[in-house]
């Protein structure tokens, strides 16, 4: 068996999903259920990359949830004016609508506001529309312009609004008896392609109802010439929105900037008007970090909510100087958080959980972006691409239960508990064996490696200050150092060391930790899975806050275990301990917070 033969054992790695089958780009792979059951999916493609010439909308319909798909029909012809960033719209009819870029002016460059051309043109001319009858097997000949509203990012572009910049990413969505389709505006082509962006909503009081297209009436939200931006002080760069409509018939709007935090805003008269827009945050008032990337937010059957990022940023994008640029960067791997409504003064709003690992890829720089989620018969599916292949993954259903689930847990986990300490602690104590993360594969005629997708999970309560600094808090390590401890770090940091006497691997959780003498609870989940190494702090995952990019950090691939002189020495300062033998999942981690010292037990 070849090294690409073997099965990988994690159901979040991308290679396990279903392909969805595409020319050599593949963007946007989107999908409505038709009213014959299969699932009807729309691509941008094309033979070369992202932005070459001649890139098309393409569709194809799969019976089986994903997992094949029939020939391509081509929606635009292959080498003819750029028809790009397709999304879709199934009316109550059974009729479904697509929505997409065309160039149909033939424009072969364009002008940056700051000076030199662009000869990619996938993103101007006209925003169009066609339909089909038949469960997108055929769609029509004819297409049909939607008439935009000029805002005054279109007059005070490089042409003055005579030829316009655009796309689109969010997915249409009915209310009240209307259609609503997404739309980004570009006021500036120049640094990081699109240098000035806003977010708009169109309108349609009769899709649903009008069989003729040349008689659909659209008008441009919200009210004014200025779209949804970033909030006061933040950078010019507001795209990508995505919006769920409430229970009580607000809409949520979430979008990425280059600040380096998604966006957030709502609105209770059906777009006319918008909530002042700010950094979107978690239920514990900490701002979610992001940089330029789809981050998308669903509502579920259920009336829960799902929110795609990538949960790192902060000011490290937003203050980089090439921001607009560096901000594309960290696409991989994907998180979820969960979400709830609450009723607020305001308006009924959204909670949101801390995030879970959902996707990821082993090569760092692959980029995985523009999802939509499917549920079916009780089943959630996302979709994904990397820019050349697109997949359907079906999804863990307990991953989401713990995610709607994580406000409410306060239990301890119990699956793959290996070592349950209570106080008083010994000094010392007998530590059984953990997963290694690598093997030797005798089923390869090279005897190569074998990744074995394992971890494991230190799970304490601590009181710092009551033992003398610089000693480590746990130490399995033997007298070569190899093994696992946790030590002191920078600036009152907890400090995780993983040594397999070949290679060695750290990471801190955010500082400040050790510095408090109040009685504290650390998680420390080593995933071997996407190999990142995460800290939780009293319930909180750590997120490198103002202090750092990332919360998160990578180990070594080549790491194969953690193993050290089989015991494990105890410092002072712990309180109650738990070493699992797998990764716990956040949600776990919460619970376990929640739940209390082992003494409140």
């Amino acid at each position: 068996m070849s090294p690409s033969d073997a099965p990988i054992p994690d159901a979040r790695h991308i290679a396990n999903g279903w392909e969805i089958p595409t020319d050599s780009y593949s963007d946007q792979p989107y999908i409505v259920r038709t009213d014959d059951g299969a699932w009807l999916c729309c691509v941008t493609t094309g033979a070369g990359v992202e932005g070459a010439p001649g890139q098309y909308i393409a569709t194809r319909r799969s019976a089986d949830q994903g997992r094949t798909w029939s020939e391509p029909v081509a929606v635009e012809p292959p080498g003819g004016p750029e028809a790009s960033y397709a999304v879709m719209l199934k009316v109550p009819s059974g009729r479904v609508y697509i929505f997409y870029n065309h160039n149909t002016d033939r424009v072969t460059e364009v002008k940056r506001h700051d000076g030199g051309v662009y000869t990619r043109v996938d993103s101007l001319g006209h925003f169009v529309l066609k339909y089909s009858d038949d469960h997108g097997r055929t769609w029509s000949d004819e297409r049909w312009d939607l008439p935009v509203r000029e805002f005054a990012c279109d007059r005070e572009n490089v042409y003055g609004g005579k030829l316009r910049f655009f796309w689109n990413v969010g997915k249409p969505f009915i209310h009240a008896g209307a259609a609503y389709v997404s739309l980004h505006k570009v006021g500036k082509m120049g640094e990081g392609f699109f240098a000035q962006s806003e977010g708009v909503l169109l309108k349609s009081s009769n899709l649903l109802t009008e069989r003729d297209p040349a008689r659909l009436v659209w008008e441009t939200l919200p009210e004014g010439d200025v779209g949804l931006r970033t909030p006061p002080g933040g950078g010019p760069v507001s795209e990508e929105q995505s919006y769920c409509v409430l229970s009580d018939g607000s809409f949520y709007c979430v979008y990425r900037s280059i600040d380096g935090y998604p966006v957030e805003t709502y609105s209770r008269d059906a777009g006319r008007t918008w909530t002042a827009p700010r950094y979107k945050r978690y239920a514990d008032g900490r701002r979610m970090k992001h940089p330029r990337a789809a981050n998308f937010a669903w509502r579920c059957a259920n009336g829960k909510f799902l929110y795609w990022f990538h949960n790192h940023g902060g000011r490290f994008v937003g203050e980089h100087p090439n921001a607009p640029t560096f901000a594309y960067e960290d696409r991989n791997p994907v998180w979820l958080c969960g979400g709830e409504e609450v009723e607020t003064p305001d308006g009924r709003e959204i909670r949101w959980t801390q995030p879970e690992i959902i996707l990821y890829d082993d090569d760092p720089f692959v980029r995985m972006s523009y999802p939509d989620l499917v549920e079916e018969e009780g089943r959630y599916y996302l979709t994904e691409t990397q820019k050349d292949l697109a997949r359907v993954h079906e999804v863990d259903p307990s991953l989401l239960e713990g995610l709607w689930g994580q406000f409410e847990r306060a239990t301890v986990a119990e699956e793959s508990l290996v070592l349950d300490l209570r106080e008083p602690l010994p000094d010392v104590v007998d530590l059984p064996r953990l997963p290694a993360f690598l093997t030797r594969d005798h089923t390869r005629t090279d005897y190569g490696t074998r990744d074995l997708r394992a971890g494991f999970t230190v799970d304490l309560w601590l009181q710092c200050g009551s033992q003398e600094p610089g000693l480590p808090l746990l130490d399995a390590r033997d007298e070569q150092g190899r093994g696992w401890a946790l030590v002191p770090g920078y600036n009152g940091a907890a400090r995780v060391v993983l040594n397999d006497g070949r290679t060695e691997n750290a990471w801190c959780s955010d500082p400040g930790l050790l510095a408090s003498g109040a009685l504290q609870h650390l998680t420390v989940i080593v995933d071997g899975g996407p190999k990142l190494i995460l800290f939780l702090v009293d319930g909180a995952l750590c997120d490198g806050g103002e202090h750092r990019q990332f919360g998160w950090g990578r180990f070594s691939p080549n790491l194969r275990d953690a193993h050290g002189s089989g015991s494990l020495r105890i410092g002072d300062s712990v309180r109650g301990l738990h070493v699992y033998a797998r990764a716990l999942r956040v949600s776990e981690s919460i619970g376990n917070h929640r739940a209390g010292p082992p003494t409140a037990r």
